[in-house]
């Protein structure tokens, strides 16, 4: 009978020691985005809980940002004879059966969870077409114009001239300049 934590940020930059879990037998963390619950660590949770154990998370969206996904991963969790507990929240979820009030807490949670990140998604989509019209938006990685940069180096000028006049690193034009040599 294990207390088994979980902890997931989306990126690298931020810290899982935000979330405490307390003491735990066995610690499973991840930089990972939660868009997704084929998650290296979260699988190897699901493949390492025993039944009796308790899985502790810090919160519903650290565990899945979509309502399905939640209800499959502690429907895998608890299908093994597992516990689940949310602590921001203060739910838990038990193989001995289903608490109505926090299986309705539970899908509204996930719910707001889903609209939150559908919400999200359409201001960054508004906010990139804003910034198109406007002109300062491209989108994906600028293009590099590898014919100017031949150009500049027929022209006499070195890779750090070329590169600060470019807005483009030296790196990047001593590759364009090796495959531009490895073609002739």
């Amino acid at each position: 009978m294990a207390r088994v934590g979980y902890r997931r940020v989306s990126t690298y930059d931020q810290n899982l020691d935000r979330q405490d879990l307390g003491e735990v037998d066995q610690l499973f963390e991840e930089k990972e985005s939660g868009g997704t619950a084929e998650r290296p660590a979260l699988l190897q949770l699901i493949t390492y809980v025993r039944a009796g154990d308790e899985v502790v998370v810090w919160s519903i969206d650290r565990l899945a940002r979509d309502l399905r996904d939640l209800q499959d991963l502690i429907a895998k969790i608890t299908d093994k004879g597992a516990k689940i507990t949310f602590l921001s929240e203060q739910l838990t979820f038990g193989p001995e059966g289903e608490d109505p009030f926090a299986k309705l807490q539970l899908q509204m949670m996930g719910a707001f969870a889903e609209f939150e990140r559908a919400i999200i998604r359409k201001r960054q989509a508004d906010g990139i077409a804003k910034a198109k019209a406007r002109g300062v938006y491209a989108g994906g990685k600028r293009q590099i114009d590898r014919g100017r940069v031949i150009a500049l180096r027929d022209a006499g000028q070195g890779p750090s001239a070329i590169a600060n006049e470019m807005g483009i690193s030296r790196m990047s034009v001593h590759r364009i300049l090796k495959a531009e040599d490895e073609i002739l």
